[in-house]
């Protein structure tokens, strides 16, 4: 078992072509740099359009994801339950908005979303769980959803009162 990995070592050892002085390794370094550089002004980097930046007006066709709320409050919540709430959105943009992910601030909250494009003017929405097992007490937990909006990020936030197991709520 051991031979095959000593016998490849040799290999990759014996491959480098070690009669190349330090300067010509040095040129050829230099050469790739500027051959990136010469690239790169013939095949200029093409941004995404629905990303700003400093020196940028932003995209005024792209697409807008406003929320009828950006967070929900459940309240009281029972020990070990799963609760869930709908976030819906309207895109109010000019193009189709597209989601590309939804991330949960930690493991014990579970986005679903909406995959379809929703075109200018539809509606969609993204669904968050919450798993109480385990939590006790004040609990606010955030969903990072990443759109081809801008900016790219819109945040939602579920909060509430994780009860104990006698049904009464969690000391301060």
């Amino acid at each position: 078992m051991k031979y095959p990995i000593i016998f490849a070592a040799a290999l990759l050892l014996l491959a480098c072509n070690r009669d190349k002085t330090a300067e010509v390794g040095t040129e050829g370094m230099n050469a790739a740099a500027t051959a990136v550089a010469d690239d790169t002004k013939a095949n200029p980097v093409v941004d995404n359009p629905n990303v700003v930046s400093e020196n940028e007006a932003p995209n005024p066709n792209a697409p807008v994801m406003k929320f009828a709320e950006a967070e929900f409050d459940f309240g009281d919540i029972k020990p070990d339950t799963k609760v869930r709430h709908t976030f819906t959105f309207t895109n109010t943009g000019k193009s189709p908005l597209l989601i590309e992910d939804a991330t949960a601030s930690c493991g014990c909250t579970t986005p679903s979303w909406t995959k379809a494009p929703v075109a200018p003017g539809a509606q969609g929405s993204i669904e968050v769980q919450f798993d109480s097992r385990g939590k006790r007490g004040i609990i606010s937990k955030q969903v990072a959803v990443r759109a081809n909006t801008q900016p790219s990020i819109t945040t939602i936030l579920i909060k509430g009162n994780v009860l104990d197991a006698a049904g009464s709520a969690a000391p301060l």
